[in-house]
């Protein structure tokens, strides 16, 4: 990442010491200075990355900023960037002007679930359901809390199709083509 304002790039988490798996995504922390001139300059200093999807998490911890990108593989990257505050956004308002973004989170959400998921960790991704049911698939109409990621996909689409339509719109599905061949089946 070149900026006249980035100190440092340094990949962390399971790739940085060896244990991820192949669904695993990138965790780069990112030092910078002149935090809002290198956060405006995130979009077109990814540009060459050709991501699918681009976007600040909307939720996380408060003592850090993520800027989570989607890429072809599928591939999940998160720009950690420690020291920059960040308030957990509310859930999901489903709207014409917001059904895109809701779709980007989900794709991400649900890719990085199943990662947990190939490491074992069926604690988290029963949390973790239970975030996104609250945050994502309850707005979009979804009541109950879906207990497989196959469930919360067929549940997801379902209920965004559902709304696209109502909305007389189409979400682009690339993202979608991208990441379900990755996902678990059943």
């Amino acid at each position: 990442m070149s900026h006249a304002n980035v100190r440092a790039v340094e990949l962390v988490g399971s790739r940085a010491i060896g244990s991820a798996l192949p669904l695993s995504d990138w965790d780069f922390v990112v030092s910078i200075d002149a935090v809002d001139a290198v956060l405006a300059a995130l979009p077109s200093l990814v540009a060459p990355l050709h991501p699918l999807a681009q976007q600040w998490d909307p939720l996380g911890p408060t003592t850090y900023r993520c800027f989570m990108l989607m890429l072809r593989g599928p591939v999940k990257v998160d720009l950690i960037f420690p020291g920059v505050p960040h308030e957990p956004a509310p859930p999901w308002t489903p709207a014409p002007g917001t059904l895109e973004a809701i779709d980007r989170h989900f794709w991400d959400w649900i890719l990085w679930l199943t990662s947990k998921e190939q490491g074992g960790r069926d604690d988290l991704v029963r949390e973790q359901l239970a975030v996104m049911s609250h945050h994502l698939l309850r707005p979009l109409g979804v009541e109950d809390v879906p207990g497989t990621i196959p469930r919360a996909t067929l549940e997801y689409v379902t209920a965004r199709d559902r709304l696209a339509e109502r909305y007389g719109m189409r979400v682009p599905l690339a993202l979608e083509h991208e990441v379900r061949p990755a996902l678990p089946t059943g």
